[in-house]
């Protein structure tokens, strides 16, 4: 599989997750927008089995390399950013739950799911997507959740993209992030308001801002129920004293985007 195709697989399963970020997408083309994708976010455990390694290894082979890394106190993540040295491609950021830092009862729980992921798996190229590999409630789930929304959307989801997001810098029209808000909710969508609409500032080289995910209907072993899936982000980079555009991410903002999949 290419890199190319192994991004549009992704870019589709995501939309099936976030309907509305494919409704959004299809809107900004229609207003005359080239959407460059500025980053892709995945989520996982820094199980021993599970940790950061077990995705970046299939975009390495690509050619992705690690560059920054990032701590989350309060959520109890770690992350790092991965960046291909074509810079159109977009940036990988994949975070971890610390599973040392969490109650016995998460821990327990999420080293019995693991227990279900068969290696194959996880060696597999297309890993990013695999969705849920384990058996999952809707009464686990809602019990994690009480603990960490983060942990409770792995165990609901598994391993998929969480969010994608617009490159704010390759549009015309919505070249501002505050005409591209007000756009976006001008057309019925809600952003994420914890920290404010605008995280981070041109004094952070990093604004960000997104959609909350809207609920969608998941199967779980004991029904069907409504969930937050995936949400749609838009990020605006500033120029460094060199003159290139800041790659990286800024904790205390990416801390509060994500929330996007936080119940309402």
């Amino acid at each position: 599989m290419s890199l190319d195709t192994l991004l549009e697989k992704m870019w589709a399963d995501y939309c099936q997750l976030n309907p509305a970020a494919k409704r959004i997408y299809d809107i900004f083309t229609s207003e005359g927008e080239t959407v460059l994708n500025d980053h892709i976010a995945l989520r996982t455990f820094n199980h021993p089995r599970l940790g950061i390694e077990s995705l970046a290894q299939h975009f390495k082979k690509y050619g992705y390399v690690e560059k920054g890394d990032y701590t989350f106190v309060e959520k109890k993540l770690y992350a790092k950013h991965y960046e291909h040295p074509n810079e159109k491609m977009p940036k990988i950021f994949i975070s971890e739950l610390e599973l040392e830092k969490v109650s016995p009862f998460v821990r327990e729980t999420v080293n019995k799911l693991v227990d279900q992921i068969p290696d194959s798996m996880i060696q597999n190229e297309a890993f990013a997507m695999a969705g849920r590999p384990w058996k999952m409630t809707y009464a686990l789930y809602a019990e994690l959740a009480k603990e960490s929304e983060y942990v409770s959307w792995v165990a609901a989801y598994g391993f998929r993209p969480n969010h994608f997001t617009v490159n704010i810098n390759n549009l015309k029209k919505f070249n501002d992030i505050q005409t591209l808000n007000d756009f976006v909710k001008s057309k019925g969508y809600t952003l994420n308001k914890s920290g404010g609409e605008i995280k981070g500032s041109p004094a952070d080289y990093l604004e960000q801002s997104s959609t909350m995910a809207s609920e969608i209907p998941v199967s779980f072993d004991d029904g069907t129920h409504n969930i937050p899936g995936c949400y749609y982000e838009f990020a605006k980079r500033y120029p460094l004293a060199n003159g290139k555009l800041y790659q990286g991410f800024v904790a205390a903002s990416a801390d509060k985007i994500f929330e996007s999949t936080n119940r309402l």
